[in-house]
């Protein structure tokens, strides 16, 4: 795996929307172009140039808007599946189309994907059926063992 040390400076700006607080003490490292590592935990990744906090980070954090789905749906998101929408119990509110949300079950509250809003919030509530989440990291993934 290669790893490259980055410095705070290169990636400050990246991260200001998620509102957390890096010092320049803190150890940063890309791994495989693709994690970002600070402090030896995978914390970001790059998904289309953009950074999104992992679900490693989400479990101690919350960053992102959620959405919650039924535990029938949970099998299929942590093996990678998009999020239809006939599996989606709860949205919440001012959800942008793009934007990344994380998935959580309805029973446990835990993290099990991230994925990319395919419609605004207001639209998913008026939806019955269809895919209405990309999802681009669960549980097990790449980035998920990454740093391991």
């Amino acid at each position: 795996m290669k790893r490259t040390q980055i410095s705070y400076k290169d990636i400050e700006h990246q991260l200001q929307e998620y509102k957390i607080e890096i010092s320049k003490k803190d150890h940063l490292e890309l791994l495989n172009d693709k994690v970002l590592l600070i402090n030896h935990i995978p914390t970001y990744f790059l998904h289309e140039g953009k950074y999104i906090p992992t679900l490693k980070y989400l479990q101690q954090h919350q960053a992102l808007k959620k959405i919650t789905v039924d535990m029938g749906a949970v099998k299929f998101v942590v093996g990678g599946a998009d999020i239809m929408r006939p599996g989606i119990v709860e949205i919440e509110s001012e959800i942008k189309k793009d934007e990344a949300v994380v998935i959580i079950d309805i029973n446990n509250k835990k993290p099990l994907a991230i994925g990319i809003a395919l419609y605004s919030s207001a639209e998913m509530q008026e939806m019955k059926t269809g895919k209405v989440i990309k999802n681009i990291h669960y549980v097990g993934d790449e980035v998920w063992k990454a740093g391991m």
